[in-house]
């Protein structure tokens, strides 16, 4: 039996939530279950606009989609979420260059399906973190060219600027991840709110030592309000064989 509680924060700084999640543990079109977390950003209601509008175009095009390949049908609901926002980015000044991250993921049985864009996260849990996706940011480009150490990149002051995401472009890139579960496995999928505030390891020892994937959830966004809390901060936590002994 699959678990999940999900949540976002505002934060300490921010005035506005840009930050937009989705949680749906029964079928929906074809997909037996759909989780999406979507980090807007743009001008004043431009960033909350582009995540939340993003969240419903995906939820919209998975329910028509008739495909039966997680992976592509997950594909065509960004593309067509991608479009809209753009096309909206272009039509109206107030909008212009708004875009979103967005993760989004699937269960099949014991194989989980995941689409990213951006530097919103998903991550394994078990004995120890395991980072699925990989941001499309200017510091992980520089990492990947050896121009700076993972440490350096959580203090760089370009770790904000991301080199893709929905709705800037008519064309969007998306990465896709397969990820075979199994038991005592957490999924945590996250906005840079949490991350840039809590440490990966204690990311990790907050999930193990969670009664419940709501507490974990409450955990996570108030440890990442307590060490600033500079950003919104969105959560989900599932978990995929929550009625099986650990």
């Amino acid at each position: 039996m699959l678990k999940t509680f999900s949540k976002t924060d505002i934060g300490r700084k921010r005035k506005i939530n840009q930050d937009c999640i989705f949680s749906c543990e029964v079928p929906l079109g074809n997909l037996p279950n759909l989780f999406i977390v979507a980090d807007g950003m743009g001008g004043h209601n431009a960033g909350d606009y582009a995540s939340s509008y993003t969240v419903k175009a995906i939820e919209r095009e998975v329910m028509i989609n008739d495909d039966r390949e997680p992976i592509k049908i997950m594909k065509e609901a960004i593309d067509c979420a991608n479009t809209e926002v753009f096309r909206k980015a272009e039509a109206d000044k107030d909008y212009r260059g708004m875009g979103t991250t967005a993760v989004v993921a699937t269960i099949v049985d014991e194989t989980m399906y995941v689409a990213n864009v951006g530097d919103s996260r998903l991550y394994v849990i078990n004995d120890d973190i395991r980072q699925i996706t990989r941001d499309h940011s200017l510091v992980e480009e520089m990492i990947k060219l050896g121009e700076i150490d993972r440490e350096s990149a959580r203090t760089h002051p370009d770790k904000n600027i991301i080199t893709r995401a929905i709705g800037v472009g008519p064309k969007v890139e998306p990465d896709f991840f397969e990820v075979e579960l199994k038991k005592g496995d957490y999924i945590l999928m996250c906005s840079d709110g949490l991350t840039n505030m809590v440490e990966d390891d204690d990311i990790c020892m907050i999930v193990k030592a969670g009664r419940d994937v709501v507490q974990i959830v409450e955990e996570l966004i108030r440890i990442a309000n307590h060490n600033g809390g500079k950003d919104n901060i969105a959560v989900v936590i599932v978990e995929p064989f929550a009625d099986e002994v650990r």
